[in-house]
């Protein structure tokens, strides 16, 4: 990732995470969706099955934050961002994020928070996985 010709954070293998935060986003969505995304079993075992995880994997993490993943464009043709959490909200629950995969054990890399960034990926397979934290709620 690369913010005004620096890079600011890269990894080897495992996700590109793009992390949007919403008003009603806290602490504790933070560590659950942290929770959910180093156990998701979403790499393959030898038999091409999705059975291992970012922490069996060895993998790292690449946190962008991303506010417009919280776009609302069902009225109009210009996206609404309204939902989406104002910096002072969003920068700490972004850090706190990070902090919460590190604890589990996870390398993590970042971007620049607010910063416009180039993000580089290179995607081995079809796979992009969407998850809210509200999906995540029992």
């Amino acid at each position: 990732m690369v913010v005004e010709g620096e890079t600011v954070g890269a990894i080897d293998a495992g996700l590109l995470i793009l992390l949007g935060v919403s008003q009603d986003d806290s602490v504790a969505e933070a560590n659950s969706l942290a929770d959910k995304i180093a156990n998701l079993r979403i790499f393959a075992d030898a038999a091409g099955k999705f059975n291992h995880s970012l922490l069996e994997v060895g993998g790292a993490a690449l946190v962008v934050s991303q506010f417009t993943l919280l776009a609302d464009t069902r009225k109009g043709r210009r996206p609404s961002f309204v939902h989406a959490a104002r910096p002072e909200h969003a920068a700490p629950l972004v850090d706190h994020f990070c902090v919460v995969l590190r604890e589990l054990g996870l390398v993590v890399a970042t971007g620049r928070f607010g910063a416009m960034m180039d993000v580089q990926l290179v995607n081995h397979g079809p796979v992009t996985i969407w998850l809210d934290t509200d999906d995540l709620k029992p």
